[in-house]
């Protein structure tokens, strides 16, 4: 997402609007790289909702069911610096929705207008695949990613309230009684004998 906190030492392409960089379809061999950074950019201190739902499987489960809908932007010194990846939602006697679920760009590339090139190649895809609205979601309190957002295009914000259950003390108390249960039965094993 564009950042708040644009870096003080920009990166030259920044000042041209990412002359130099390129925004293609994802192949298979982008995968490792996308994964990477967007391990550095979804860590639980910036991007808490999505750093419990990104991993490997997520990037190789677009690759393989929604590549059509998945762009990288390519610096051609640097390789994959940036990436949006979508899906299309088709509904029976309804509209189609296309869904911009991840959108990363690398920090030093921010503020480039880099996301906005990624945004736009998603966007035309989901217009050839017939989508009639395209939906997205961040964090109430990402102001950076609301304020692109909206420059993008997006109204009719909705809240969404995401619920947790830390069931870590439940799982402890079912690990000791599990264990003791095997302790039990192993020891009227050897009392049988």
């Amino acid at each position: 997402m564009e950042d708040e906190n644009p870096q003080p030492h920009a990166h030259p392409l920044e000042t041209v609007g990412g002359t130099g960089v390129s925004i293609r379809p994802m192949t298979i061999d982008d995968i490792p790289a996308i994964f990477h950074l967007g391990e550095v950019l979804f860590t639980a201190r910036i991007a808490p909702n999505a750093h419990r739902t990104w991993d490997e499987y997520e990037v190789v489960g677009f690759f393989q069911t929604d590549c059509e809908f998945c762009f990288v932007a390519e610096d051609e010194n640097k390789g994959v610096i940036g990436f949006a990846l979508g899906t299309i939602i088709e509904k029976h006697h309804s509209w189609t929705y296309g869904y911009l679920i991840w959108l990363g760009v690398r920090a030093d590339y921010q503020q480039s207008g880099i996301a906005q090139r990624l945004f736009r190649h998603f966007k035309n895809a989901m217009i050839d695949a017939g989508a009639r609205i395209i939906m997205v979601d961040t964090d109430a309190e990402n102001h950076a990613s609301l304020r692109f957002f909206r420059k993008m295009g997006f109204d009719h914000s909705r809240q969404h309230v995401y619920l947790t259950l830390n069931v870590d003390d439940d799982r402890r108390k079912h690990e000791e009684r599990r264990k003791e249960r095997i302790i039990r039965y192993t020891v009227d094993d050897h009392e049988k004998e």
